[in-house]
């Protein structure tokens, strides 16, 4: 059995390529929602029910679990999905809390990058209001970054201008983590760490999210299966082109550690 990966686009596959680091001895499905694509700017009645029919396609494959590599997607709807399905759903929240310990231990601020949408969910609320007694951690939305990446705009001058001028605000100095809160901004680590002073370290939950999975698998007994990382795309709309451009950010990722 395979272990599935859902998005609403290609930023899952950052999460994809984590798993084929720590469990190279599995195989794994990715889906993505393309009809829907980006998730971060609509509404949560709209993405709650874009993911219930995603999940329903991706249980046709047999998965023995599902990782829901959006930070939006879990936010709204993993609750819901546990409640309704009996293999492990493990989902994504931005990685403030790692980030928060790494900047408070230098006296510095976190700032988190996600979508619109992440940022109002009170699950992220919460999560910061629980955690950041100091209040340390400022957030900036980046809706048009998602849609940089699904055109696989990953290193132009356009997308340096674009982080340029949503950080011209920021006193980079004051801050000591950059938290990526959104599967597809590790697509865009390289850039960041051309543009962001030496001192920041630049966090996400990726490699949390699939220590995780391999947890929950190790104590189901599931682990160690006899594949070689194999991946099969799928996505909502069908598109040929689109399961090719899966597959050159899967190697665009592998190639910019």
């Amino acid at each position: 059995m395979k272990i599935a990966f859902f998005d609403s686009g290609i930023g899952g596959i950052t999460v994809l390529h984590e798993a084929m680091k720590q469990l190279p001895r599995e195989d794994f499905v990715f889906f993505a929602d393309t009809l829907h694509v980006p998730y971060g700017t609509k509404s949560k009645a709209d993405v709650k029910e874009y993911v219930k029919q995603s999940v329903e396609t991706i249980r046709e494959e047999e998965v023995k679990a599902l990782v829901i590599a959006c930070n939006t997607a879990t936010s709204i709807a993993v609750s819901e999905l546990r409640n309704t399905y009996d293999f492990p759903i493990i989902g994504m929240e931005p990685a403030v809390k790692p980030a928060l310990e790494i900047s408070r231990s230098a006296g510095k601020r976190v700032l988190v990058f996600a979508t619109p949408l992440t940022l109002k969910q009170s699950k992220y609320t919460q999560l910061v209001s629980r955690i950041d007694d100091q209040r340390l951690v400022d957030s900036l939305p980046l809706p048009e970054l998602v849609e940089l990446c699904e055109r696989l705009n990953f290193e132009s001058q356009e997308v340096i201008d674009y982080f340029t001028e949503k950080l011209s605000s920021f006193d980079l100095n004051n801050y000591g983590t950059v938290v990526l809160g959104c599967t597809h901004y590790p697509f865009y680590k390289h850039v960041l760490r051309s543009i962001l002073p030496n001192h920041i370290q630049i966090v996400d939950g990726s490699v949390g999210t699939v220590h995780r999975l391999a947890v929950i698998l190790s104590e189901a007994g599931q682990l160690h299966a006899d594949g070689n990382a194999d991946t099969k795309f799928l996505c909502s709309s069908q598109n040929p082109d689109y399961i090719r451009k899966m597959e050159k950010a899967l190697t665009f990722i592998q190639n910019h550690e």
